[in-house]
This record gives C-alpha cells, sequence and structure tokens, in this order.
C-alpha cells in the first residue's frame, strides 16, 4: 500500500500502489475527504455526509498514461478516466 498526500495543485507527486510498468490490474485509491475539509476548516455536516471515498478502477493498457481526478465537494463527487 502507499499512501500520498495532495499537494497544493490537488495532486500527488507519486503515483499510488504503482507496480513494475503500471501492471494490468485492479486497484483502490481510497480519498479521505472528511479530513481534508476538516483541516481547511470548510463547514460540513457532523459527522460529515462524506468521510473516506473508495475509488475502485482496472488498467487495462499499462503503458498509457492513466489520470484519475476527483471532483469534491462536502456534498458530492464525481470521477472519470482522464488522459
Amino acid at each position: 500500500m502507499t499512501r500520498a498526500i495532495t499537494n497544493s495543485d490537488g495532486r500527488t507527486d507519486c503515483a499510488p500502489d504503482r507496480q513494475p510498468a503500471g501492471a494490468i490490474g485492479r486497484y483502490e485509491l481510497t480519498f479521505n475527504v472528511g479530513k481534508y475539509f476538516a483541516e481547511r476548516q470548510v463547514s460540513t455536516s457532523d459527522p460529515p455526509f462524506l468521510d473516506a471515498i473508495p475509488l475502485r478502477f482496472s488498467v487495462s493498457e499499462p503503458e498509457g498514461h492513466l489520470h484519475v481526478p476527483l471532483l469534491v465537494t462536502p456534498w458530492s463527487y464525481a470521477t472519470y478516466r482522464g488522459s
């Protein structure tokens, strides 16, 4: 397991759970958004509506570039396969 914290641009400086050459397989990212918003004193419910968001995805083309963005507010989120 690899842990990473997003930088000021909202990106990580490493590829999480990266196997040699970005191996074909299933992966899971967990975004701890409850903690993220609390540390920034963003007003949320108590307990927060969204706390930890697990995002499961698969890699089928290990030679390609993969970007997994998460667009998030305290009340909703969306993701897609970026390039």
